[in-house]
């Protein structure tokens, strides 16, 4: 079992940078896929970036691509989302989670807010 608490959200200016940080517990941390998903009011959760488990292969959703990065630090149990050159529309409450033969594992949340 994995318990995944995010930090780094915040209030700012569309252009600005932000990084979420994910911290997870145990050992097994490195075995499991984690992933930030995202959810503004009114919408769908969505899968914003997500890396796995060996090499580190990484996937962002297109309304992100070249804007986000996600990485992670095994020996830290972390995960981090950098975010760049942020937008109005990237307002929601950011989500990590951890996969494994699902997204089973889920952090509270930390809201990033981008004004214009």
């Amino acid at each position: 079992q994995v318990q995944l608490v995010e930090s780094g959200g915040g209030l700012l200016q569309a252009g600005g940078s932000l990084r979420l940080s994910c911290a997870a517990s145990g050992r097994a941390f490195s075995s499991y896929t984690m992933g930030w998903f995202r959810q503004a009011p009114g919408k769908e959760r969505e899968l914003v970036a997500a890396i796995s488990w060996g090499v580190g292969n990484t996937y962002c959703a297109d309304s992100v691509k070249g804007r986000f990065t996600i990485s992670r630090d095994n020996a830290k149990n972390t995960v981090y989302l950098q975010m760049n050159s942020l937008k109005p529309e990237d307002t929601a409450v950011y989500y990590c989670a951890a996969h494994k033969t699902s997204w089973e594992y889920w952090g509270q949340g930390t809201q990033v807010t981008v004004s214009s």
